[in-house]
């Protein structure tokens, strides 16, 4: 119930009302853009802080070997899963898009974290910038060798795409990289940088996510339709894998012994689905999939339900089984 008198959310809810009613409420995509840039860099600078207070050590090294890992098997399994039912390349941008992560999701995650003061490490947001990049190489990966069966089945050639240029575009996204350098910032910078900059990443923090959260409750609300007319197991693995995703997580973090604020984390990152980054990309690397399907998933379904239930009932499970 808390979390559905948080103002970050009840914005939320707000938004996704106006876009059902098909309001012309609409927040400009530069905006947008700019609420998006700032969340990550004061989420980046927030991890560095914590980072110089903690230094490097070995439970940092195995949260962020658990997390590459879940961002290897998650798409795996969602590709094995997912292709008794539909064609092998809606199939891997699904899985890609399950096996990345959404970063709104985890910076919600953690003002959740921070409201029930349960204290988790800094470099969540690092393992949250690994977990980009694996499950959109895999579906490429995926989608090259579908392609080339098809293309000798047809005796036609079709160009693969090139996996050198998609780690390229992975690893200097600029989001990706605002993440990075913010947290090297903060590290770098350490207890003196964190008071002169605590005016705009931690005050000014709540207020931007909830503006965002608004434009998020629009979109969600946009990109549902696009499930109609879609096979039944859409609408299930978008509910449903979550919920196993984020089980796998905690039963991980519980044989390693990660803490809670850690494990809870990790579960979000491993429920939640991707609807910037790996879409931007399969539009260009798998130009025959609809981007109505995964979007209208991961946006419309998946995004709304992680931020309303998922990090709560994550929380509670986390702390019955920790």
């Amino acid at each position: 119930m808390t979390n559905f008198l948080d103002p970050a959310i009840l914005f939320f809810l707000f938004g996704a009302f106006a876009g059902a009613v098909k309001s012309n409420l609409e927040i400009p995509s530069q905006i947008s853009r700019f609420l998006s840039l700032y969340l990550l860099m004061a989420l980046g600078l927030k991890g560095g802080f914590a980072l110089h207070k903690s230094g490097f050590t070995s439970e940092i090294g195995f949260s962020l070997g658990l997390a590459i890992f879940l961002a290897i098997i998650i798409p795996i399994f969602g590709y094995w899963l997912l292709r008794r039912s539909l064609n092998t390349f809606d199939a891997a941008a699904i899985a890609a898009t399950y096996g990345s992560v959404s970063a709104v999701t985890f910076i919600t995650a953690t003002q959740y974290l921070d409201q029930f003061k349960i204290e988790y490490g800094g470099h969540m947001a690092a393992a949250m910038a690994l977990m980009e990049s694996p499950a959109i190489i895999l579906a490429i990966i995926l989608a090259n060798k579908a392609r080339a069966s098809h293309s000798k089945d047809l005796k036609i050639k079709q160009e693969a795409t090139s996996i050198s240029k998609i780690l390229h575009e992975s690893f200097t996204d600029g989001a990706q990289l605002l993440l990075l350098g913010s947290m090297l910032v903060g590290l770098v910078s350490g207890d003196a940088g964190q008071q002169l900059m605590a005016p705009f990443s931690i005050d000014l923090f709540k207020g931007m996510l909830a503006f965002f959260l608004l434009d998020m409750g629009l979109m969600a609300a946009r990109n549902f339709g696009g499930l109609k007319g879609k096979p039944p197991i859409t609408v299930l693995y978008a509910i449903g894998s979550p919920l196993f995703h984020a089980l796998l997580a905690l039963l991980l973090c519980k044989l390693i012994g990660l803490p809670l604020g850690n494990t809870i984390l990790l579960m979000v990152l491993a429920s939640s689905a991707s609807y910037i980054a790996v879409p931007a990309v399969l539009r260009h690397a798998m130009p025959e999939v609809n981007p109505a399907l995964y979007m209208g998933m991961s946006l419309g379904i998946t995004f709304p339900f992680n931020i309303i239930l998922g990090i709560p009932i994550y929380t509670i499970i986390a702390k019955y089984f920790m």
